[in-house]
C-alpha cells in the first residue's frame, strides 16, 4: 500500500491464526508469516514485547526475514510501565534495549504505553510527572521513544512540553474514552520530538467478535477525521508511524486498507447513513 515515503503504516502484531486464509495464503506456515506480512506493509508494532523480552536469536530472525526499509516499533515491557511504573527497572530496560538493538536500522520507536491510573495510584498527574521526568532523562538518546497515557485529563500543553524537552513523541490514540485527534489538534501541537506515533486500538472489553478475519465495525467516519489530521502532522514530521489493532474494528489488515483508501481520497465529509 502506497503512503508517503515518511509514513509507515501497519498492524499491532502479525501472528494471528485467523489471518491465515483471510490475509495470509491459506497454506502459510507460522515461520513464514513475517515474510508474507512484509510484502504488504512497511512496519509492524511488536506487542509481544509487552509481556516477554525476545531472545536475541528471535530478533535476529525478524531482521533476516524482512526487507531493507522495513521498521519494527515495539512496546516496552509491561514490567517497566505497569508493574514497576519506572521504579528500579534499569536492568529490564537494558536487557530489552540490548535485544532490540540487533534490528539495527529496522528498529523504529519504542512505545511506553502506560495504563489508566486511578487516584489510588496517582492522586494527580503531578505525582506521575515526578517519576516520568527523571525516567525520560535516563533514556538512551540513540533510541526513539513514544509515550502513551490513558488519562485524558492529563493531556495538556505542559505535559507535551515535557515530552518535547526530551525529544519523546506523544502517542495519539483512537479509543472510545480518549479525545479524538481533531479535538486535541485544535488545542495542542501534537508533534513532540520529530516523529508522530498514532494507534488505533479500540476497546477489548467491547469487542464484537472473537474471530479476527473480517471487519465487524464501519469506522469510515472516524477514519476520515483521523486521516486528515494525521496528514497535517506528518507534513511537519520526519516520520509518521500508524498502527491498527484487531480490536479497533475486527480485522487490522482491513482497517489499514480502509485507512489507505481514505488517505488518498482527499478531504471528504462523512455522510451518516439515513435511518
Amino acid at each position: 500500500m502506497a503512503f508517503p515515503p515518511n509514513v509507515y503504516v501497519g498492524t499491532c502484531g502479525w501472528t494471528y491464526p485467523d489471518w491465515v486464509g483471510s490475509f495470509y495464503p491459506a497454506d502459510s506456515k507460522p515461520q513464514d508469516l513475517i515474510q508474507h506480512y512484509a510484502r504488504s506493509f512497511r512496519a509492524v508494532e511488536l506487542d509481544s514485547t509487552y509481556s516477554t523480552i525476545p531472545a536475541r536469536a528471535v530478533v535476529a530472525g525478524w531482521k533476516e526475514n524482512t526487507p531493507a526499509g522495513f521498521v519494527f516499533a515495539a512496546q516496552v515491557p509491561g514490567v517497566i510501565t505497569h508493574q514497576k511504573v519506572m521504579k528500579d527497572c534499569q536492568r529490564e530496560l537494558t536487557t530489552f534495549l540490548n535485544s532490540l538493538d540487533l534490528l539495527g536500522d529496522r528498529l523504529g520507536p519504542l512505545l511506553l504505553q502506560f495504563p489508566y491510573f486511578n487516584r489510588n495510584a496517582f492522586a494527580s498527574r503531578a505525582q506521575f510527572d515526578k517519576l516520568l521526568q527523571p525516567f525520560l532523562k535516563t533514556l538512551p538518546k540513540e533510541f526513539k521513544f513514544a509515550v502513551e497515557i490513558r488519562n485524558k485529563n492529563w493531556i495538556s500543553w505542559d505535559f507535551l512540553e515535557m515530552l518535547r524537552d526530551h525529544s519523546v513523541a506523544f502517542v495519539v490514540v483512537a479509543q472510545a474514552w480518549m479525545p479524538s485527534i481533531d479535538v486535541l489538534a485544535r488545542a495542542l501541537d501534537l508533534l513532540c520530538g520529530d516523529f508522530l506515533y498514532a494507534r488505533f486500538i479500540g476497546d477489548r472489553k467491547e469487542a464484537k467478535t472473537q474471530r479476527w478475519d473480517h471487519l465487524t465495525e464501519d469506522k469510515t467516519c472516524e477514519l476520515i477525521v483521523w486521516s486528515e489530521e494525521l496528514k497535517k502532522i506528518t507534513e511537519r514530521a520526519s516520520r509518521g508511524y500508524v498502527f491498527f489493532s484487531n480490536h479497533y474494528a475486527g480485522f487490522a489488515p482491513g482497517s489499514v486498507e480502509l485507512f489507505h483508501e481514505l488517505w488518498h481520497r482527499g478531504p471528504k465529509r462523512c455522510e451518516p447513513e439515513s435511518a
